[in-house]
């Protein structure tokens, strides 16, 4: 290559502990609150990365984590792939059915384990038949190894023996930029999950990308505290984005309660975060009885699910920025944020809410088409509706031994994302479904997402999904499923809700049902599972009425 230096992680690294080795690591774990520097980071790294070459770790062989965020796991971003290993970070929350599979596909050789998560990962290998066969050891992240190790049948170990006592320095080898790095499964919502592949240059694109004033850039004097998980493609590449930038990190730890998120960002000074939508909700309740300072905090990032416009009303109303970011686990995965072009700076606020209420513009770096069913490209009118395709240096072109998937998922370079989207005169995405979960009505599309943002801008309502249920004439009808607010009069809410659609939407929008629930189902990721309801209620009469009334139907405006 001219110039004679691959685009690997490894600069990252370098700079961070060279020109940054003051600058904090923050982390909430099961043993307390710890702290270390740059500096003391990079010993640590080169520590683990002593300990796995000589635990008989290889280039190309992979790695597990089934973890929490805190610093030991973030030691494993940078360890694992600067000797040329694979990180492949596991999503606990997955069935154990999935675990054993994926497990076994990537062909694991150690696995980094929390005291917490150890009875969910021994649970699995017990009931495996070969799937763990592969697996040499197993990690305790931690200064002792959980009750009950002894019964594993595989090696384990304490991290902090793991690491003791090996150079503090390390002859990092000269990386391939085409060299896997990483890995992550998607959730398997259906079927089993499927393995995408990171390699160096991908991640390195992908932060740079990151960087970039159109993506999410972090800085040195910025205190990065990444709330979606480490295990869920690879926090939206935060830590790689922070390492860069030179900032401080704040890891909230095992499963982190509002208390602790308002506790972090007080005390640590924190000024970007990010999560899906169900943790700032949760953030939003704390904060309805407790005082927490938010001073400090510029940006939160949401992506996994759209945003309630309320919610993005609600940080600016305290003086944070509430920032849209959309992309996939095939996307390493930032696709779109939703900055406000420089001509909109000064628009009204209401036109302002309503693009950064989208999933905004692509970054440097991604390019998309939007198909109809037909395959034809559609308008960037804000109507028009179709399938977005992408494509990019940080966008696979494969699935992990999938060849099945391949065929169905790709075409011509392009990926095919599954969303279905409209894109506006200024170029912004709204993703408006799922391609599996839009409502087709009378051979109209109805956006679940949209129906379900709107539900939730009423202030008594908790949580809010709406799913499309068989109806006999019109193929499906929209029902919506709605947790109460503490305080809600459920006699009066229907009629409130409904009143509050109409000012928007036509009447053959509006459900035809609505539904009061303790909970919405979540996937692994945090995301409404829509999937779950489906198979809860099916089968069951939701809607009295089999005949939607005629002005109501889809033709009537």
């Amino acid at each position: 290559m001219p110039g004679g230096h691959d685009q690997t992680l490894r600069p990252f690294l370098w700079r961070a502990e060279t020109l940054y080795e003051d600058t904090e690591i923050v982390s909430r774990t099961h043993e307390g609150i710890e702290r270390y520097t740059y500096d003391e980071y990079g010993d640590r790294t080169a520590q683990l990365a002593h300990a796995l070459t000589e635990g008989g770790i290889e280039e190309g062989d992979r790695v597990a984590t089934f973890c929490w965020n805190h610093h030991r796991h973030f030691e494993t971003y940078f360890a694992v792939p600067t000797i040329g290993a694979q990180l492949h970070t596991i999503n606990p929350l997955l069935p154990d059915e999935h675990i054993r599979f994926i497990v076994q596909n990537a062909e694991d050789r150690t696995i980094f384990v929390d005291h917490s998560l150890f009875p969910k990962l021994a649970g699995a290998i017990a009931d495996a038949d070969d799937e763990f066969d592969q697996v040499d050891r197993v990690v305790a992240m931690g200064e002792t190894v959980p009750e009950g190790a002894d019964d594993l049948p595989v090696d384990i170990v304490a991290y902090e023996d793991f690491v003791e006592g090996h150079p503090t320095e390390y002859d990092w080898p000269d990386i391939d930029e085409d060299q896997s790095a990483g890995m992550c499964y998607t959730s398997g919502t259906t079927g089993m999950p499927k393995g995408v592949e990171y390699t160096h240059k991908m991640l390195w694109s992908h932060t740079m990308a990151s960087l970039t004033p159109q993506g999410i850039p972090m800085a040195d004097d910025d205190v990065v505290m990444p709330v979606v998980p480490m295990f869920h493609v690879n926090a939206w590449g935060m830590p790689f984005t922070a390492t860069a930038g030179g900032s401080k990190h704040v890891y909230p730890g095992p499963s982190p309660e509002p208390e602790d998120i308002a506790n972090l960002i007080e005390n640590e000074g924190v000024t970007i975060t990010a999560g899906v939508p169900t943790v700032w909700m949760g953030l939003q309740d704390y904060m309805q009885d407790n005082d927490v300072d938010l001073s400090t905090l510029d940006t939160v990032i949401v992506g996994g699910s759209a945003a309630p416009e309320s919610m993005i009303r609600w940080f600016d109303d305290h003086d944070v920025t509430l920032l849209h970011a959309w992309g996939m686990t095939e996307m390493s995965p930032l696709g779109s944020v939703s900055h406000l072009k420089s001509d909109l700076e000064n628009a009204d606020y209401e036109t302002q809410i309503d693009r950064r209420s989208k999933q905004g513009l692509t970054v440097p770096g991604v390019e998309f088409k939007v198909v109809d069913d037909s395959g034809e490209e559609v308008p960037h009118d804000g109507d028009a509706f179709g399938e977005l395709w992408i494509r990019g240096p940080w966008v696979t072109k494969e699935y992990f031994e999938r060849p099945e998937a391949n065929e169905e998922d790709f075409e011509d370079g392009w990926l095919k994302t599954g969303d279905i989207v409209t894109v506006d005169t200024d170029g912004y995405l709204q993703i408006v479904d799922r391609a599996k979960d839009v409502i087709k009505s009378g051979g109209e599309w109805i956006s679940s997402v949209e129906l379900e943002n709107a539900i939730m801008a009423h202030d008594d309502v908790a949580e809010a999904t709406v799913i499309g249920v068989p109806h006999e004439k019109w193929q499906e009808r929209p029902v919506a499923f709605v947790v109460p607010g503490e305080n809600a009069d459920e006699s009066t809410l229907d009629e409130e809700v409904m009143d509050l659609l109409r000012e928007d939407y036509p009447k053959w929008w509006l459900p035809d049902d609505i539904v009061y629930i303790e909970e919405v189902p979540k996937t692994a990721t945090g995301k409404f599972s829509k999937k779950d309801l489906r198979e809860e209620y099916a089968g069951q009469s939701l809607i009295e009425e089999t005949e939607v009334p005629e002005d109501a139907a889809p033709d009537d405006d």
